[in-house]
């Protein structure tokens, strides 16, 4: 049986006594768990779709992920505190976080952003040896430690009900020579981690997969992970979601110079519900953000799912919303506001609150055969590999031993860090504002105004010839007020 660090898990499950003991008195319980109802994201308790206003977040970049020092982005609760305020005031409802240790625990993160009504959308993979799938040679990295670690990812975070998506891989099929062998190995992964959350998971938890904007293969490797074995409503080795990392609207664009166009009609008819994973050109700067605008427009909407912007942190790739100092400072950049005065436009309540049009609802599985694939040399064979050798008892038993998580109460949503404005002065007093329970976050959420009127956008509705309007750089000096939040208890 394949094990993981006993006395890592020992401390983890000491500390969750300890944190659980202490929240006994009440638990924040802002966000709904959401569901997958054919190719929309849903709360299941309204029938309203959901639509993803994200932020990738890892900082540090990969380095932000040390399991010898037991870090991750979502360890450490003070760090989470200030960042979830700074993003739940910028509208956001969800973050993507690529690389996690399931050895440490996430009670406190994972609460802050509950409370805060943001979503956790979560690859099970890692740039570390051993955990991911190599999409040169695929088959030399499926092996039972390998899913053990995924399995184990899933188990940290199963009971959060902020959970809303694993991702099984993440551009591993990014050119022609990977179309050729890796698609078979996606689908194997995605069928033992459905498997793992059916048999471990109190809840259903979508599993998908995000892909690199590769026109050559994009629609066959979304082809080839959202089709159903002989049409069979009982695959588990197809995808739940699709996602893509996009970054075709650049500066002063517009949804057809962009080829956003291009992408609704290639997903038209999706089976699953899609959605950017990544978005927003760095070049040329400064950042428009236009594309928000088209992203939640009717344009879009029938057939997408919202986007996740990256990222949140400024890294050495230079598309950060925040710098962050060594000393846990955090500077706001002029692109969080420019991003800010865009959400802002947006109508959250017409976005979130619909409710299912039955007539857009693609009901109609499909069935996986080779006439789906147009490249000449993408893999159009759906013989996907089996179990690896000493697999099947851990998907059977479970990961043993098994990390552990659940959502605390957080007394107090302040924080030690310091927060600056563009131009150096200082934010005070900014935090949390805990949600009332099945709340979700949205721009004036939190009560903290942080807009600008200096930046002019494109209309949600504008047509396919309209070039989104550019945007002057806002007012450096915007200060925020302060908001005392108070806990929804169960």
């Amino acid at each position: 049986m394949m094990v993981r660090v006993a006395d890592r898990i020992s401390n983890i499950q000491f500390t969750s006594a300890l944190l659980g003991g202490a929240g006994l008195a009440g638990i924040a319980a802002a966000v709904p768990s959401l569901e997958v109802k054919n190719n929309f994201f849903v709360n299941p308790s309204t029938n309203k779709r959901f639509q993803v206003v994200g932020v990738a977040y890892q900082p540090g970049g990969s380095a932000g992920y040390n399991p010898e020092e037991s870090k991750d982005p979502l360890s450490d609760g003070e760090v989470c505190k200030r960042d979830a305020a700074l993003m739940q005031t910028l509208g956001l409802n969800a973050i993507r976080v690529y690389n996690l240790n399931p050895d440490i625990n996430h009670d406190e993160c994972a609460s802050v952003f509950n409370a805060a009504g943001m979503y956790m959308l979560l690859d099970v993979n890692s740039p570390l040896s051993g955990e991911s799938i190599n999409s040169g040679e695929p088959w030399t990295s499926y092996y039972a430690s390998y899913l053990n670690r995924t399995f184990a990812v899933v188990e940290a975070f199963k009971d959060y009900p902020n959970t809303l998506a694993f991702f099984a891989g993440n551009e591993v099929i990014d050119n022609v020579d990977a179309g050729e062998t890796v698609p078979p190995y996606m689908r194997a992964v995605t069928r033992d981690l459905k498997n793992y959350i059916a048999k471990h998971s109190s809840r259903s938890i979508p599993v998908g997969y995000s892909a690199a904007d590769v026109r050559d293969i994009l629609f066959d490797s979304w082809n080839y992970l959202q089709c159903s074995m002989n049409g069979s409503s009982s695959d588990m080795s197809h995808a739940d979601l699709f996602a893509l990392n996009s970054y075709s609207w650049c500066g002063e664009s517009s949804f057809t110079e962009s080829g956003y166009n291009t992408l609704v009609d290639g997903f038209q008819g999706s089976t699953v519900p899609v959605f950017y994973s990544e978005y927003g050109c760095n070049e040329p700067y400064p950042r428009l953000f236009d594309e928000v605008q088209s992203i939640y427009s009717s344009n879009m909407t029938d057939v997408f799912s919202g986007g996740i912007v990256y990222e949140y942190s400024q890294e050495t790739s230079n598309y950060g919303l925040v710098k962050i100092y060594d000393n846990g400072t955090a500077q706001l950049l002029d692109d969080y506001h420019t991003l800010a005065n865009q959400l802002a436009k947006l109508d959250f309540e017409s976005i979130q609150d619909t409710e299912i049009d039955d007539s857009l609802l693609v009901t109609d599985l499909v069935e996986c055969e080779a006439s789906l694939i147009t490249e000449d040399s993408f893999n159009d064979n759906f013989t996907i590999p089996s179990l690896p050798p000493n697999t099947s008892t851990i998907l059977e038993n479970g990961v043993d031993p098994a990390p552990s998580g659940s959502i605390i109460s957080i007394d107090d949503y302040s924080f030690s860090y310091t927060i600056l404005d563009v131009d150096g002065a200082e934010i005070a007093d900014i935090k949390v504002a805990a949600l009332d329970d099945n709340d979700i976050n949205s721009s004036g959420a939190n009560g903290q105004d942080i807009s600008s009127d200096s930046g002019s956008g494109s209309d949600s509705d504008s047509g396919d010839e309209d070039a989104a309007a550019g945007i002057t750089a806002p007012t450096m000096g915007v200060m925020i007020a302060a908001v005392a939040g108070m806990l929804a208890v169960l």
